[in-house]
Parts: structure tokens; sequence; C-alpha cells
């Protein structure tokens, strides 16, 4: 196949995925919350996670901004290519992105996992699962997508270059890409990392040490802010770390294809199987239940 052709792989693969995850989350909000009790606790939570983040992201955005400017500074000095501050922004944008929305789908799928149990293990399973299942396609969707268009973009832009000295260039400015990814990341993780752990030991306080009582006890009013933490933490940090991860390891193969003298080909590999991993995935979602007699009974 072409090499023209097989360049055009990552971007469908990345609508793909985005796609797939717009499918999901209109599966799991079509399933029914539960009684008016279910529903009160949910958004608490929802409530509770929504105000940290927004709290969270208001203050990232500071940090975020100083290291644009700072690379703005450098590609004034004639130090860096003037798309490497954008790039690094991009980066963290949606590293940020996938967190949320992972988030976002998990608050809503709570109550939902909760009243698909009382019917059957493997319902509430699926719930559970297609819910979960967003973040990983949102995740891989928005990579590839951002990757994608900053290598058509790049590619554009230095059209007029030798290929090798352009695939060279186009590939050191989208590690930026990565660093700001990173930098989301770090802050995501180890904020939503320090939260949750606080909420827990506070609901430890509160229910075990003082009142007597299970953590996860109703009467324990800590118990909102623990399920806070978990999904700050463990789905919106989470989701942020995957994301640095994930584009962070295509960028690294790609920087090893062009050490490798590998050029144009070598560069587009690693795109083109995350593109058709995600047809991979999607495809192996189909497949994941319980047994129809499985129940949650203890």
């Amino acid at each position: 196949m072409d090499i023209e052709l097989i360049r055009y792989i990552p971007p469908v693969g990345a609508i793909i995925a985005l796609g797939y995850a717009i499918f999901l989350i209109k599966k799991v909000l079509r399933a029914p919350k539960g009684d008016q009790a279910v529903i009160d606790i949910q958004r608490a939570i929802a409530q509770g996670a929504d105000a940290y983040l927004h709290r969270q992201y208001k203050v990232v955005a500071i940090f975020i901004a100083g290291a644009f400017a700072v690379l703005l500074l450098l590609v004034f000095g004639g130090y860096l290519p003037w798309p490497v501050p954008f790039a690094f922004l991009t980066g963290a944008f949606y590293s940020g992105l996938s967190g949320f929305i992972g988030m976002k789908i998990a608050t809503q799928a709570n109550a939902r996992t909760c009243t698909a149990a009382k019917e059957s293990l493997n319902r509430a399973l699926r719930v559970a699962f297609s819910s979960g299942a967003v973040m990983g396609f949102v995740v891989v969707g928005l990579g590839l997508l951002d990757l994608s268009i900053w290598f058509f973009l790049l590619d554009f832009i230095w059209r007029d270059v030798e290929v090798g000295l352009r695939i060279q260039k186009i590939v050191m400015t989208m590690l930026a890409f990565g660093m700001g990814a990173s930098m989301q990341a770090l802050f995501a993780r180890v904020g939503g990392g320090i939260f949750t752990k606080a909420a827990d030991v506070g609901a430890d306080l509160v229910g075990k040490v003082e009142a007597g009582i299970p953590e996860d006890d109703v009467r324990n009013p800590a118990t909102i802010a623990d399920n806070v933490g978990d999904n700050v933490g463990d789905v919106a940090g989470m989701g942020a770390d995957l994301y640095e991860s994930y584009v962070g390891s295509i960028i690294a193969t790609m920087v090893l294809a062009v050490a490798s003298g590998l050029g144009y080909p070598g560069v587009i590999m690693p795109l083109t199987l995350a593109a058709i991993g995600v047809v991979a995935s999607m495809l192996g979602t189909f497949f994941v239940r319980t047994k129809g007699q499985a129940d949650s009974k203890m």
C-alpha cells in the first residue's frame, strides 16, 4: 500500500474511537438511574467531583500558561520552532479533557450500575464496563487525533524542506506535545491522589474510629467525599495519566524511528499500529460478559 494512503489510517482510527466513545456514552445514559435515594447520592458525588476539577483546572491553567509563555520567549529568541508552544498547549488541553470526560461519565454511571445490579450481575457489568471503555476510547481517540493533526500540519508547513530533515523537525516538535500532556497529568494525578487519600483517611477516622461504623456506611457523611476522591483521583487523574503515557509512547517510538534512519515509513508505523489497535479493542468490548445465570448474591 502506498505510504501516502497509509498516513490517513491514524486519523480514521481516531474518528472511529471517538465515534464509538459517543455510542458508549449514549448507551450508558439510557440505563435507568434508579430510585430517588440513589439519584441523590449520585448527584452529590457528581457535584463534588465537578467542583474539585473546576478548582484544579483553574490552578493548573496558571502553570500551563507560564510554561507556554517561556516557550514563546524561546521561540522569539530563535531557540525553538514556532509550533512548539502550541503543540505543548494542545497536549496539556487534551490530557485534561480526557480525564474530564472520563470522570463525567463515571459519575453518571455509578447510580446506573447500582440499579442494574438489582437485575443481574451481567447487566451491571455491561453498564460499568461501557462507562470505563469510554475513558479508554476517548484517550486513544483524542491522542491519535491530535498526533495526526500535528503531523499533517507540520508536514504541510515544512513541505519545502528535504524529506529526512522534515521528518526530524516534525518529530522533535511533537515532543513538546508530549511534554504538555505530562505536565497536565502530573497535576491531575498528584492532586487527585492527594485528595482521594485524604478523603479516604477522613472517612476512616470519622466512621471506624469516632463513630464505630463501617467506612462506607450510609450514616457516614465522609462517604461522599471518599467517593468524590475516587472519581477525581482514580478516574480524572488516571485518564490524564493514561493519555500522557499513550501519546508519550507513540512519540518515543517515532523518535527511535528517526534515530534509526527509517524515515517516513518508520514514523508513520506507530500511528498506524495504534489505529489498528482501536479497531481490535472495539471488537473486544463485545465479548465482555458473565454467564447468563450469574448474579451478585453471595
